[in-house]
């Protein structure tokens, strides 16, 4: 069902996207995702160089795609965290929105090819990231232990607030902003925008349910704050945050409470909903000027903590 408000540029998505069956293996899910990514996905620019290497960790290397400009080097860096409900997604499925914030903020972007559920449930993927953000924070690459931020969109905005959270409460590394895009944080289900949104386009409540089941193993971590960063007790302390939500979105409320609660604890955090818009509207800024107007205020947010 196409809502009546929903913004017309948003027709590229579900152009791009098209029909997915109801019931769908999960082989079938990632394939049908990196169909759709493909559609929407546009070269980078050819000055901007990316390579393949491999981040060192616990639970053995990640894989790290590693986005700059060899003749403008930078020591900043954004370390990205791509969406996918925790079960999909991969470093050529999210190739466009990595480049594009290499491009448009000149700081070295790391796209982090995580872990996924089923196969690896949380904290896989949590274990991942936070093994990036020590690496880097390291002085890996170049980079400046001062000048980390973590982004990410969908199930990449809750490892953003998970590896804050985590970064706080271990005295970790320092991480200089947050970025959650339309995140999942864990919110209520049965409330709000879950209930106004349950059958979105793109993505549905029982979707998300679908999703996050998955990747905290049904009850067993749904009250860890690093699986369901809305299970924090505390929101004092952490890094600046740009919290940006899809108006038309099941999990809308997650980013909304997630901000009020930051703002509430005396942190610095931005909010932004993108009215009119589906999750995933960062995939449509190609073919949208809204959606790339809204791209373009997450870059002006980086610029401004990294300048």
């Amino acid at each position: 069902m196409i809502p009546g408000n929903m913004h017309p540029e948003m027709k590229v998505l579900l152009d791009a996207r098209g029909d997915w069956p109801a019931r769908m293996s999960v082989a079938d899910i990632r394939a049908a995702w990196a169909s759709y990514t493909r559609a929407l996905w546009r070269p980078a620019p050819e000055n901007l160089h990316a390579e393949d290497i491999m981040a060192p960790a616990p639970d053995g290397a990640v894989p790290v795609r590693r986005y700059h400009f060899p003749d403008q080097p930078s020591s900043a860096a954004v370390i990205y965290m791509h969406g996918g409900g925790f079960m999909k997604g991969s470093l050529d499925d999210s190739d466009a929105i990595a480049w594009g914030f290499a491009h448009a903020t000149g700081a070295q972007v790391f796209s982090v090819d995580y872990r996924l559920a089923p196969e690896h449930p949380y904290p896989g993927a949590f274990n991942d990231c936070y093994a990036v953000l020590s690496w880097l924070a390291g002085g890996a690459m170049g980079v400046d232990p001062a000048r980390i931020i973590v982004l990410g969109d969908s199930a990449g905005g809750n490892l953003a607030a998970a590896l804050c959270l985590a970064a706080r409460d271990r005295n970790g590394p320092s991480i200089a902003a947050q970025v959650h895009i339309y995140p999942g944080h864990g919110g209520d289900h049965s409330k709000g925008s879950y209930v106004e949104h349950a059958q979105a386009p793109l993505l549905t409540a029982a979707g998300v349910r679908q999703t996050m089941d998955s990747y905290t193993s049904g009850a067993r971590y749904a009250n860890d704050p690093y699986a369901q960063p809305l299970r924090a007790s505390d929101y004092s302390n952490l890094p600046p945050a740009w919290i940006h939500s899809a108006e038309i979105d099941p999990i809308r409320d997650d980013g909304r409470e997630f901000a009020a609660r930051m703002a509430l604890a005396g942190g610095n955090v931005c909010f932004r909903e993108a009215k009119g818009m589906l999750h995933g509207f960062l995939r449509a800024r190609f073919g949208s000027p809204a959606a790339a107007r809204e791209f373009e205020a997450i870059c002006q947010f980086v610029r401004s903590i990294l300048a």
